[in-house]
């Protein structure tokens, strides 16, 4: 019993020792992978976008891409793994040839966010999105109640998003949305219409709890944050 016992100790260690080499391996692999498989200006793939700014860099695995002959990347754009940038709802739509979508310098879109275009969808400069954010200019009707909604003739409208704007995880920004500079929209928030400069907007769908005026600041007043702690945003 004592030598059988002994003869499973040195295999336990070669199997550990195995083991432990497997997984260098494995992780030195994927970090080669993720390394090769990003996309920029001059390591494009298989994209052909119509235009990526320098320091712009796609992470491996990218997201669901096409249309990219309509999709213009400014510089310094941090894109996160498997985010979703596409012109139409298929590859191939007949949608012309102009910029459909198209994100100033340094956007950030944080990962598991969709970008989706059928009107133009424009981003200003430094504006920030969290993990899984949805932007898309074109949103399915209901007008038929006897029709599978899915089935029924797409609404396409317009998106703007001001320059440093913050959308929060899990914002949703339907067609015909414009909104202004520096607007913050909380998490989980569903956003249509205008908003204007310098303003927070929360909930579904959303509204304004707070703005900012040069005339007389935020109101309401931000409320002190104590010691040690950061200024509430809401």
């Amino acid at each position: 019993m004592r030598e059988g016992y002994g003869d499973r100790v040195p295999n336990q260690q070669r199997n550990s020792v195995t083991s432990r080499l497997l997984s260098r391996a494995v992780h030195r692999g994927w970090r080669w992978v993720r390394s090769t498989g990003a996309v920029s200006a001059g390591r494009p793939g298989p994209y052909r976008f119509r235009g990526i700014g320098e320091g712009t860099v796609l992470p491996f695995p990218q997201g669901t891409i096409f249309g990219e002959d309509r999709i213009e990347l400014g510089a310094h754009c941090i894109i996160g793994e498997q985010v979703t940038l596409t012109v139409g709802l298929a590859p191939g739509a007949p949608l012309g040839p102009d910029v459909a979508l198209r994100l100033g310098d340094g956007v950030v879109l944080g990962r598991g966010s969709h970008v989706i275009a059928d009107l133009p969808v424009t981003l200003g400069d430094k504006v920030y999105c969290g993990p899984y954010v949805y932007i898309t200019s074109i949103n399915h009707s209901y007008d038929d109640p006897h029709e599978p909604v899915g089935e029924q003739w797409p609404r396409s409208a317009p998106v703007e998003i001001g320059s440093g704007s913050w959308l929060g995880v899990g914002a949703v920004i339907l067609p015909g949305a414009r909104l202004g500079r520096n607007v913050v929209v909380a998490a989980g928030s569903v956003v249509r219409g205008e908003v204007p400069d310098h303003a927070v907007v929360a909930g579904a769908p959303a509204r304004i709890v707070r703005r900012w005026k040069p005339e007389s600041g935020w109101h309401p007043p931000l409320r002190p944050a104590p010691p040690g702690t950061l200024e509430a945003a809401t």
